[in-house]
């Protein structure tokens, strides 16, 4: 059996989040390190490599049983293999990641899209300081999430789901991007629907998998004030 599965939700940011983008050139007094955008609209991203890739470690490291020796990522568990792809040997990834945009649903026109987060970096030995200043995606911002699933074997469907909702509450309870020992890039994941083409699969039985990932967010949302 083949078909596919469209992976709906929304990822809402919850401490300001950092993705770097481009930073050929800073001029003196701007920002340092500016966070990737939309070429076309100038607004923030999340790009699907980067959601993708820190699943798949956050994965390989609670499945590799040592995570001072992490084994390449050919040797990873046959699941992560099917699910996130391989080159040896050959094989497509189950899980097609998608860029993250804007969602509709934001609502940080008050405060903005990013904030600029003043850093400062002091040497031990000779106290001098190294000031710099970061982008970050201002907490509060919605993205809508998209992912699709390739049906190859019916009966490793529900496995690679729940292993997926393990990847997501794991990274509920670690971050997104950079700086986040220092308290950025929290997220939570929340709200997905299924949409099924050309494979029979008990759609209901899935989404309840995807929905017990919100249970796991760190930081509930936030209620503005009056």
């Amino acid at each position: 059996m083949y078909g596919k599965i469209k992976i709906t939700g929304r990822l809402v940011v919850r401490t300001g989040m950092h993705i770097g983008g481009n930073e050929a050139f800073s001029a003196i007094g701007a920002i340092d390190s500016p966070v990737v955008k939309d070429p076309f609209t100038g607004e923030p991203i999340i790009p699907g490599s980067s959601i993708k890739g820190k699943i798949r470690t956050l994965l390989a490291r609670s499945m590799s049983g040592d995570i001072e020796q992490m084994p390449a990522c050919k040797d990873d568990d046959p699941v992560i293999l099917r699910m996130f792809g391989s080159s040896e040997p050959p094989h497509a990834a189950r899980f097609q990641f998608v860029d993250l945009f804007l969602s509709k649903d934001n609502k940080t026109e008050l405060v903005g899209l990013t904030e600029a987060k003043a850093e400062n970096v002091i040497d031990r030995k000779t106290c001098v300081a190294n000031p710099r200043i970061i982008e970050r995606v201002t907490a509060g911002t919605v993205f809508d999430f998209i992912l699709v699933y390739n049906v190859e074997k019916q009966n490793e469907v529900e496995e690679d789901f729940r292993t997926l909702a393990k990847g997501m509450k794991l990274l509920q309870l670690d971050y997104l991007g950079g700086h986040g020992t220092r308290g950025s890039g929290r997220v939570s994941l929340k709200d997905f629907q299924l949409t099924p083409y050309g494979c029979d699969v008990n759609i209901k039985s899935l989404e309840d998998i995807l929905n017990e990932v919100s249970a796991f967010e760190l930081i509930p949302e936030r209620s503005a004030k009056a």
